[in-house]
């Protein structure tokens, strides 16, 4: 019943929000899991999978443009449809 034979390729880097560069609104058809120094992370706005980094909501900070506040954490970072 997992067919990931029809799904596109997880690209190495991939954001949340729709005004980034790395958007792809063909991958956010099927849930997306992320997996984080051996945890699942439910909270993620963007990765790197070469780089090994994500980037994280710093809490219910708000920049100027009423966007979350990112922060970056690095680790081992795996992605993969759910």
């Amino acid at each position: 019943m997992n067919d990931t034979a029809t799904l596109p390729p997880l690209p190495d880097r991939l954001s949340i929000d729709p005004s980034s560069p790395f958007h792809n609104p063909d991958v956010f058809k099927r849930e997306i899991g992320i997996r984080f120094n051996d945890k699942d992370r439910h909270d993620v706005e963007e990765y790197c999978l070469s780089e090994g980094w994500i980037k994280v909501a710093a809490g219910r900070t708000l920049d100027r443009k009423g966007k979350p506040m990112l922060i970056k954490l690095k680790g081992k970072v795996e992605a993969f449809y759910k």
